[in-house]
């Protein structure tokens, strides 16, 4: 199961993500302050950013953060999955499943779009199932917090 975030949030949110940014899911840490930030922005408006407190039975287990395009390309609003995080005694229990179904079923998307590790086998695997096809070409990028 899964719920969209709200503003009591906000610790579990922070935690979740500093665990995220922790893992092998990922190349480098962020600033802490990013998450706040971010944090921040999905409170203040869900123009650009819509985020998920997964649960099991009740007890929350995880989070997706997501961004929000409009791609000429797809032909409408294009869905970045930024993070999804499940904690690892919840994980093989359908929640990240359930989420994607849920995803593929909003009909105001056009597109989904995930970033993935090379090598996190497992991740592509459970995505390449839910119908995610490899990009063909390569993404670039210039981050000025890391300049």
């Amino acid at each position: 199961m899964f719920r969209e975030i709200t503003p009591d949030d906000r610790e579990l949110y922070l935690r979740y993500v500093d665990i995220f940014y922790h893992t092998d899911a990922v190349e480098s840490p962020v600033p802490k302050e990013n998450y706040a930030a971010t944090f921040n922005e999905l409170m203040r408006s869900n123009a650009y950013l819509k985020c998920f407190i997964f649960e099991d039975d009740g007890e929350p287990c995880g989070f997706a953060l997501l961004s929000k395009t409009f791609s000429q390309e797809a032909g409408g609003v294009s869905v970045t999955i930024e993070e999804l995080y499940i904690d690892e005694p919840h994980r093989g229990k359908g929640l990240a499943t359930e989420f994607f179904e849920y995803l593929k079923s909003l009909p105001n998307i056009a597109r989904l779009r995930i970033e993935v590790e090379d090598d996190n086998t497992g991740a592509k695997r459970l995505y390449e199932r839910m119908g995610f096809a490899l990009l063909p070409y390569l993404q670039m990028v210039i981050d000025k917090w890391r300049q």
